[in-house]
């Protein structure tokens, strides 16, 4: 029952904050969710000894909001690749500034570089996508998401047999991810119809297809990280659905494909 009523109050505010925000109230949004990211990472990674274990939340946040400045006006943020080339030198300076000694300064200087590409990213992008094609469109991705994880799941309880990466993720199975395909195209095709005309309903398809599977990638990464981390959830966040990274894994894969599609037009 928890789980179902805090699913529910996910849902909706998702929907309110996609539909009802204004853009730079869903940037500040997609910020917070950003640092709540961040910070499960950290305690995944065992990375919460490392030197300035905000500097990383920093860097991802500044890739966030360099999508961002459609939200405010093109000339408000520097453009993304100098808010990244500024990371990489600023953090490359911190590593040099707090090595004290020992073996494993690369491990903790490659988790500095890795919240900006794996949250700020595919955040920011969400941010792009709503600010410049509207609430709809990126709801489309959102639902697109959302169909096929609960394809996966119905149809692995139906027909499951076959482990799909049994070494990473023990519940997934390939005739589940196969429903998830079927269910998260069809989405993209006839709903996008509505939200997305200017695409042709083949590449709709396409691309449907191909934002399934990368879901199903980011979620079997998520698992992966907390699978070396020997927990089950990335945190108790949400009641009954772990943390933040739990709820947004396949968004954060599918994002950027869909970002990318969108610009190709």
């Amino acid at each position: 029952m928890t789980r179902v009523l805090s699913g529910a109050i996910l849902v909706v505010l998702a929907i309110a904050a996609v539909w009802l925000t204004p853009p730079v109230l869903f940037l500040v949004i997609a910020e917070v969710l950003l640092a709540l990211g961040a910070r499960e990472l950290v305690a995944l990674s065992g990375a919460g000894h490392a030197a300035a274990p905000l500097a990383p939340t920093v860097a991802a946040g500044l890739t966030c909001a360099s999508f961002g400045r459609s939200a405010f006006g093109a000339d408000v943020w520097f453009p993304l690749e100098v808010v990244l080339l500024s990371a990489l030198v600023a953090l490359g300076t911190l590593a040099l500034a707090t090595w004290r000694g020992g073996h494993d300064m690369l491990a903790h200087t490659a988790f500095a570089f890795f919240p900006a590409v794996y949250l700020g990213l595919p955040l920011g992008s969400m941010v792009a996508v709503r600010a410049t094609r509207g609430p709809a469109v990126l709801f489309l991705l959102m639902l697109t998401v959302m169909i096929s994880d609960t394809a996966q799941y119905y149809c692995g309880r139906l027909w499951g047999r076959r482990l799909l990466a049994p070494a990473i993720s023990p519940k997934k199975t390939i005739e589940g991810a196969a429903g998830g395909f079927v269910f998260g195209a069809l989405t993209m095709i006839l709903v996008g119809r509505e939200w997305l005309p200017a695409m042709p309903a083949l590449f709709r398809g396409l691309l449907g297809v191909a934002l399934v599977a990368a879901g199903i990638a980011g979620d079997l990464f998520e698992s992966m990280l907390k699978r070396s981390a020997g927990v089950k959830d990335s945190s108790g966040l949400i009641p009954g659905h772990g943390g933040v990274l739990d709820r947004i894994d396949a968004l954060l894969f599918a994002a950027p494909v869909y970002y990318l599609a969108l610009i190709s037009l």
